[in-house]
C-alpha cells in the first residue's frame, strides 16, 4: 500500500493535540511555569557569593578608628550589621543559632594598644556550617584590615606602626576545616525526606480514583481526617527507616560529627515526615490524575531545593527569596538537622523551626481535607 502524507490528515492531529493541551489545564501551567520560575530563580535569587549576611559587634571599645574599621566592613556590603551593643554571651547565642552569621570582638583596649603598636586582638567568629556561605566573607576581612593598616600607617606616621597592627583572628565555628560534606550530608537527610515523602504520598489518591478503588473508600463511615491519617501512617515509618540509613551513612561513612542529641534528631523528624506527607496527600486530592500529582510534587520540590539554603547559602538570597524560603518545611529543617549534628543545639534552639514546620503541617493539612470532602460529591 503506497503510503501518501496527508496536510489535512496532519494539522487535524495537531489541532487536537492542542485542543487537548488546552483541556489539561495544569500541564500547561506545568509547562509554563516551571522554566518562569527557575528563571527568577537562578536569575535573581540564586548567589555564590551570598552579601548582606547578618553581623553582630561585641563593641568593649568604641572609638574613631574602631567606627573607621566597622565602615570599611559595612562597605564591603558582605556584612549587615545588626546590632553593636551586644555582649559576648548574647553574641555567641545568636550565632548558634543561627540568627546571625558573623561576630565581631573588639577588646577594651584595643585602639590603646592600637596606637602604641602593641598588635591588638580582632576576633572574627563565623558560622561555617555552609563554608560557601563565609569563606568570601572572611577573605574580605583580610583585606579590609591590610586596608585599614596602610591608610593607619601613614595617618599615624610619626609613631612606631607595624607593618600589621591587628592580630586578626578568624575563628570558623561549628565547621573549621570547612568540609563541605558536614554541610551537605546533613541537609540530604530533609531533601530526600521531602523528596519521597511527598513524590509517593501524591500517587496515593490519584491511584485509588484510577484504579476504581476510591468508590470503596468513599462509600466506607470514615471521616476525611481519619483517611488521611491513616494513610500518613505506614509512610512515617518508611521515612524513619530512610532516618536512620542516612544518619548512619553521615557518621560512619562520611565522619559527620553529631553533637547533638540523637533522640531529639529523631523527634523532630517526626513534623516534618508529616508535614511533606500532608503536601503529597493535598497534591493527590487536587490532581486528577497520577501524571498532574507527579507534576504537582515536581512544582513544590524546585523551590524547595532551591530556596531553603541546601545547595545556594541561603543569607546570600534577597530578601523576597527568603520570605519564600521561610514558608517551606525544608528550610526550617535544615537549620534543624544542621544545628543539631553541627552545633548541639537543644530543644530550646530549635523550637522556633519546630513551630514553623508544625504552623505549615496543620494549613496543609487543612487545604487537605477541604479538597478531601470534594471529592465526596
Amino acid at each position: 500500500m503506497k503510503f501518501i502524507f496527508s496536510w489535512q490528515r496532519f494539522l487535524a492531529i495537531t489541532l487536537k493535540e492542542f485542543t487537548q493541551m488546552k483541556r489539561d489545564r495544569l500541564t500547561f501551567a506545568m509547562i509554563i511555569g516551571i522554566p518562569l520560575i527557575q528563571l527568577l530563580l537562578f536569575g535573581f535569587a540564586i548567589n555564590m557569593d551570598p552579601k548582606k549576611m547578618p553581623t553582630v559587634m561585641v563593641m568593649a571599645d568604641e572609638s574613631v578608628l574602631t567606627r573607621q574599621l566597622i565602615v570599611g566592613f559595612q562597605n564591603s556590603k558582605y556584612f549587615k550589621i545588626l546590632d553593636k551593643n551586644k555582649n559576648q554571651k548574647e553574641a555567641d547565642e545568636l550565632l548558634r543559632r543561627g540568627d546571625v552569621q558573623f561576630v565581631f570582638y573588639f577588646p577594651p583596649d584595643f585602639t590603646t594598644k592600637l596606637i602604641r603598636g602593641d598588635k591588638p586582638e580582632l576576633l572574627v567568629e563565623a558560622d561555617a556550617t555552609d563554608p560557601a556561605a563565609t569563606s568570601s566573607a572572611l577573605t574580605a576581612v583580610s583585606e579590609i584590615v591590610q586596608l585599614f593598616s596602610k591608610n593607619l600607617a601613614g595617618n599615624l606616621s610619626y609613631l612606631s606602626v607595624p607593618e600589621l597592627p591587628i592580630n586578626l583572628i578568624l575563628h570558623s565555628k561549628y565547621n573549621p576545616d570547612r568540609i563541605t560534606s558536614y554541610n551537605i550530608v546533613p541537609g540530604l537527610l530533609g531533601v530526600v525526606l521531602t523528596m519521597t515523602m511527598v513524590v509517593i504520598t501524591s500517587l496515593a489518591i490519584t491511584r485509588e480514583r484510577e484504579r476504581g478503588t476510591m468508590e470503596s473508600l468513599l462509600a466506607m463511615p470514615v471521616y476525611p481526617l481519619e483517611v488521611i491519617l491513616g494513610k500518613l501512617v505506614p509512610y512515617i515509618v518508611v521515612g524513619y527507616i530512610q532516618v536512620i540509613l542516612i544518619v548512619l551513612a553521615a557518621c560512619f561513612v562520611f565522619n559527620v560529627p553529631l553533637k547533638g542529641s540523637l533522640i531529639l534528631l529523631f523527634l523532630s523528624c517526626l513534623p516534618f515526615i508529616a508535614a511533606n506527607l500532608a503536601v503529597g496527600l493535598t497534591f493527590s486530592a487536587l490532581a486528577r490524575n497520577q501524571l498532574q500529582a507527579m507534576q504537582l510534587s515536581f512544582f513544590f520540590f524546585l523551590p524547595s531545593i532551591l530556596l531553603s539554603g541546601f545547595m545556594f547559602p541561603f543569607q546570600g538570597m534577597p530578601e523576597w527569596a527568603q520570605v519564600l524560603g521561610s514558608a517551606l518545611p525544608l528550610t526550617h529543617f535544615l537549620m534543624i538537622v544542621r544545628g543539631i549534628m553541627l552545633k548541639g543545639n537543644g530543644f530550646f534552639d530549635i523550637l522556633p523551626s519546630i513551630v514553623a514546620i508544625f504552623l505549615f503541617l496543620i494549613i496543609v493539612m487543612m487545604i487537605g481535607m477541604k479538597y478531601y470532602r470534594q471529592t465526596l460529591d
